[in-house]
């Protein structure tokens, strides 16, 4: 193999040859430049350069291999360049901003001390990087829609039942025909590896220590085998987040990879088709930059040559590849036509839509508007839900009752499922069973769990399912059922009025 040194590098750094360093190898990126998501300014700020620092955190190991062809990658580094990185990385002066995180590291609290899934997001909040805090946490214009998903659940009320024997309560449900602990599953989220060196792998690692169900993302910062390798037994459930496309033959390529990999279900994302406004994201570079240039003088372009700014962030570049013409009459046939797996639509966002799902012979919904993340004023999810239950109960009609434990490992092909899960705003184990009593079968939690695994790695996934476990058996206790069977819509009531005081958000 071919070696170059560090200033046989350095001589590419324009769109005519553009060569980068990835940990010690050297690859040849002239032709993605403008193929990149992010666009080509995110690779020519690091032409010539060791760019690994920015690439592993937020690229899966098979990124190169899948968009490079071979004659791209043109070797490594020699034996004395190797060295001079290794020694340039010790002697680098760390940011500010790695300072503080690594002094709140040292402040962190014991994981047991973390009592709710608040709790652990404020640990996060404080020992992320910010450019990852920012993208976690970002929700669309100005986040209404992100906070009044928590807030709806403040407007629905319970009707307990007493003199019940709830002793013997048992919280576990089926998803898609493979059991589940408790009535959560792991919703997909893109770039684990933000916030911990294991990424992906400590949800995967964690959903089976509990026994729930991980829906990993097509932008997971792991690669879709790695996940699946990570899984503690070959049996274990694998739900995938597709984000289909524009061309459908990477999208073709992509479902058939899963599907040989022993992913069990695909989560079909319709929400988030073209980049939105998270401005939390969009603003990062611009804040580190300030924090890091406090007290020292700065020189900048007068204003009329300074440009646009970036308004994609991380966020943006993840999805400006997304098909943005599906519908229901093209998209569901022809993922049907190369793919067995059950289908269900993740980003429902109104009454109508929702029975199109059904009449579209999909396995299930997800009623979600992206955690907030994308159109601000999208109905929250748990109001979704309720609307449906009113205007539409013939939907949950061909949902209740279905998968019994006996029937887990029926085959898909001889009977049509149809299920409903809501995500968006679960804090809370009250919010769980409020939804579950509304008719879903199961919600989804993305950004607890990615900040969970931040703080705490695969413990700290582990700790939220627990934390989540025993506040969902309270609730059902409290309401006097044992089964989530049991959980029905007479048990909730819709006010026209907002409690005095909820979690912050």
């Amino acid at each position: 193999m071919q070696t170059f040194t560090l200033e046989q590098v350095a001589q590419h750094i324009t769109t005519g040859s553009c060569w980068v360093i990835i940990q010690n190898k050297v690859y040849d990126v002239t032709d993605f430049l403008f193929d990149h998501p992010g666009g080509a300014n995110v690779i020519l700020r690091y032409g010539g350069k060791d760019a690994t620092a920015a690439y592993v955190p937020i690229h899966p190991s098979d990124a190169l291999d899948k968009n490079l062809a071979p004659e791209k990658h043109l070797g490594t580094l020699d034996s004395e360049s190797i060295i001079r990185l290794k020694e340039s990385g010790k002697n680098k002066v760390p940011t500010k901003d790695e300072l503080r995180v690594e002094e709140a590291l040292k402040n962190k609290p014991p994981l047991q001390r973390i009592v709710n899934v608040e709790d652990m997001e404020e640990v996060a909040k404080k020992i992320l990087p910010y450019r990852a805090m920012a993208y976690y946490s970002s929700a669309g214009d100005d986040s209404i829609t992100h906070v009044e998903n928590g807030r709806a659940f403040g407007r629905f009320f319970f009707h307990p039942r007493v003199m019940k024997p709830v002793s013997q309560c048992d919280t576990s449900t089926t998803i898609l025909g493979y059991k589940s602990t408790i009535p959560v599953y792991i919703s997909g989220a893109a770039l684990a590896r933000l916030g911990h060196p294991s990424g992906e792998a400590n949800l995967t690692r964690g959903a089976y220590k509990t026994g729930i169900i991980q829906m990993a993302s097509t932008n997971s910062s792991l690669s879709y085998a790695e996940i699946s390798a990570a899984r503690v037994s070959p049996d274990q459930p694998l739900f995938f987040q597709l984000y289909k496309h524009v061309s459908d033959a990477i999208a073709e390529k992509r479902i058939r990879e899963i599907e040989g990999l022993g992913y069990n279900a695909i989560f079909l994302t319709v929400d988030a088709l073209v980049p939105g406004n998270r401005e939390l994201d969009i603003r990062a570079p611009h804040y580190l930059e300030d924090f890091e240039n406090q007290g020292l003088p700065t020189q900048r372009k007068p204003d009329g040559e300074q440009g646009e700014t970036d308004r994609l962030g991380t966020a943006g570049g993840l999805v400006i590849k997304n098909d943005a013409d599906m519908t229901w009459e093209k998209t569901i046939p022809w993922i049907r036509s190369i793919t067995k797996l059950p289908i269900v639509i993740k980003g429902i966002q109104c009454v109508q839509d929702a029975v199109l799902a059904c009449e579209a012979g999909c396995e299930g919904i997800v009623l979600s508007n992206h955690g907030g993340r994308q159109l601000e004023y999208s109905l929250p999810p748990i109001e979704l839900l309720y609307r449906i239950r009113q205007q539409r109960p013939d939907v949950f009609e061909k949902t209740e009752g279905w998968f019994p434990d006996h029937l887990s490992n029926i085959s898909l092909e001889l009977i049509h499922i149809f299920i409903v899960y809501i995500d968006g705003g679960i804090r809370r184990g009250t919010d769980v069973v409020k939804a579950l009593c509304l008719g879903a079968r199961a919600v989804g939690l993305g950004r607890a769990f990615l900040y969970a695994q931040s703080a705490y790695g695969e413990a700290g996934v582990v700790h939220v399912v627990r934390i989540l476990e025993r506040e969902v058996r309270f609730g059902m206790q409290s309401l006097g059922v044992r089964t989530v069977s049991e959980l029905v819509p007479q048990m909730v009531e819709r006010v026209d009025w907002q409690p005095v005081t909820r979690a912050k958000l």
